[in-house]
């Protein structure tokens, strides 16, 4: 629902345009939705925290609302606390696991089948199109996984947490294997709309540059046999690294490639139709969900290996 922004002058000698003012008014409605979000991330924190701390703030919205950020902030770090112990992970992993892979897939297949056979064909590019089903998500996934590397290295690197450490080298494999597909897939692409199957532009070249990274840096932790060196050095040419995520991103505005556009932004509303947004948008949340089940079980694995000396893996296998 978009609210009303009291903003614009409309006694002014030259009224906003009507794309701005739909402009402005989609960013209005994402803010929005944004925000409702947090304020359910944070319920859910609350309540598996201190379930009568949640009950409290349902009946009671007005003291949630009033919440300072200090709270909520609290909060959100004894989640973290709870989660930074492997042991921990690894339970809640094992609960949460059949419900994320299950969900994802069946999300994916849907959506995939209802992108392959039941979207209208594009009026340039013909049927060659639908392979965005399994390019975007791809190519999204193989960005935010590297996110999500650097974010898990600054942890590391800060706070030493052992399970940030783990993260790392357990999505390093994942986050080539999904650059690999994009790569592929939008070669596979590039042939009927280009006419070439590869084009040394930014955004390709930068695609292929995230890919050795990734390959780099799984041999580089592997050609250590200290685990602490290796975590170290990993974590800081993965934030080194972390350069080239905003280059992929803007690099088809920065420069003049053959690769169009994003089609799906937070700021504007999308550049595709509707008939074929929905489906792409459930292949990127099963693809997503997928991805991340692939993850936790590298995870997991990366912590079998490494805590194998503990007592507590033994009540655990």
């Amino acid at each position: 629902m978009c609210i009303r922004d009291r903003s614009f002058d409309y006694n002014a000698t030259s009224p906003p345009s009507i794309n701005c003012i739909r402009k402005k008014y989609y960013c209005i409605s994402v803010r929005n939705q944004l925000l409702r979000i947090y304020t359910l991330i944070i319920r859910l924190l609350i309540y598996y925290n201190n379930r009568s701390a949640y009950y409290c703030i349902f009946y009671n919205k007005s003291s949630f609302r009033i919440k300072t950020i200090r709270t909520h902030i609290t909060v959100i770090k004894k989640f973290i606390h709870q989660f930074a112990s492997p042991k921990t992970y690894l339970y809640q992993v094992n609960r949460f696991y059949p419900y994320i892979f299950y969900s994802s897939l069946v999300i994916y297949i849907i959506s995939l089948i209802w992108g392959l056979f039941f979207t209208p064909e594009d009026f340039v590019q013909g049927n060659s199109y639908r392979i965005i089903y399994l390019h975007v998500p791809a190519s999204f996934l193989s960005q935010s996984l590297y996110l999500a590397m650097a974010v898990a290295s600054v942890t590391y690197l800060v706070w030493r947490v052992k399970l940030a450490a783990y993260l790392i080298i357990a999505i390093a494999p994942i986050g080539a294997m999904t650059t690999f597909i994009a790569l592929i897939s939008g070669s596979i692409w590039g042939i009927p709309t280009w006419g070439t199957w590869w084009q040394w532009d930014a955004r390709i070249t930068s695609t292929l540059i995230l890919f050795i990274m990734y390959l780099g840096l799984i041999s580089l932790h592997n050609s250590f046999s200290n685990f602490e060196k290796a975590d170290k050095l990993t974590s800081w040419l993965v934030i080194i690294g972390a350069v080239n995520i905003p280059i992929i991103k803007k690099s088809v505005d920065w420069w003049s490639t053959l690769h169009q556009s994003a089609s799906i932004t937070l700021t504007e509303k999308p550049t595709i139709d509707v008939l074929m947004l929905y489906p792409l948008i459930g292949s990127i949340i099963g693809f997503l969900g997928l991805i991340t089940c692939l993850v936790l079980t590298s995870s997991k694995y990366q912590i079998l290996i490494r805590e194998k000396t503990k007592s507590w893996i033994r009540d655990y296998v």
